[in-house]
């Protein structure tokens, strides 16, 4: 029985792994960083950015959509987003600030007003 259960949880490992997206993945030993690429079904990079060796995300990441065009670029700290973060949509950028995974503020840049203030 131990068997059979132990197969089964192998298969639905498996298929889940090629369900999910193509990626790349090394550790940089200058940074000691891990550095990933992971890429849209059509061969386009997704996302780049990289983790620290505990798996938490660190540093800049970058997020791109099918067509290869930018949508959200930021840092992150240990796991959390911080500082200032750009997004584009529709061709219009907005500036967010997080102050520790919180949204502290959000600027339209294509009207320079200021959307979202934490107080």
């Amino acid at each position: 029985m131990k068997k059979y259960v132990l197969l089964i949880v192998v298969s639905f490992m498996v298929s889940a792994s090629f369900a999910q997206q193509k990626k790349e993945i090394k550790l940089n030993k200058e940074t000691n960083l891990i550095e990933a690429t992971y890429f849209h079904e059509n061969g386009q990079v997704s996302q780049k950015g990289t983790f620290d060796l505990a798996g938490k995300l660190q540093g800049d990441w970058v997020s791109y959509n099918d067509a290869g065009d930018k949508t959200s670029e930021g840092s992150y700290e240990k796991g959390v987003k911080t500082g200032k973060w750009l997004f584009w949509e529709d061709g219009k950028m907005k500036e967010v600030v997080f102050d520790n995974n919180i949204i502290a503020s959000v600027i339209d840049k294509e009207s320079k007003s200021r959307v979202v203030t934490k107080d």
